[in-house]
């Protein structure tokens, strides 16, 4: 598994977020877009994550509700402004306990040698005081945990890909 790489420079209102993975672009940028997938991966473990709506096209939106082991509630919603399968995602951010903090993502997805990808992520806010509420709400450890669990579906899926292709080679 690869290292998360989480950089918040002081005094600048962006967070950046490297990951490089050991799966290929284009398996790497579905989990970032279906539903199905995402609640399998996003957050710490010991949240349940369930999606509302999610459309991942430009001027499509989502919301999702994550739930703690003692019943709280936290919900997220935002709207892609741009979708470019395989490569890039743009969308806001909002936790909708704190209205009017909106953060706008860019998401790059790169295709590395052996069959390998990166993701890198631009969280930009309104004010750095928005960027330090975020980073002090345990937003690190929970983007670390999420990108173990992305390792560990991105793995399950190749494994399940694998298998259909062995199956088809003996049919």
């Amino acid at each position: 598994m690869a290292d998360t790489t989480i950089t918040a420079d002081h005094g600048k209102q962006e967070i950046l977020i490297e990951r490089e993975l050991d799966y290929p672009r284009d398996l790497v940028f579905r989990c970032h877009v279906h539903s199905e997938l995402m609640v399998q991966w996003m957050g710490p473990r010991d949240l349940e994550t369930t999606f509302t709506y999610l459309e991942a096209k430009p001027g499509g939106s989502y919301r999702f509700t994550q739930r703690d082991p003692k019943g709280g509630e936290f919900s997220f919603h935002g709207v892609y402004h741009e979708v470019k399968s395989p490569q890039l995602i743009i969308d806001t951010f909002e936790y909708e306990d704190t209205p009017q903090h909106v953060s706008l993502i860019t998401q790059t997805f790169e295709e590395l040698a052996d069959r390998r990808s990166k993701v890198r992520q631009q969280s930009l806010f309104q004010s750095v005081a928005d960027r330090d509420a975020m980073l002090d709400s345990g937003m690190r450890a929970g983007i670390i945990e999420g990108y173990e669990r992305l390792d560990e579906l991105l793995e399950k899926l190749s494994n399940e890909a694998e298998l259909r292709e062995t199956r088809r080679d003996h049919i």
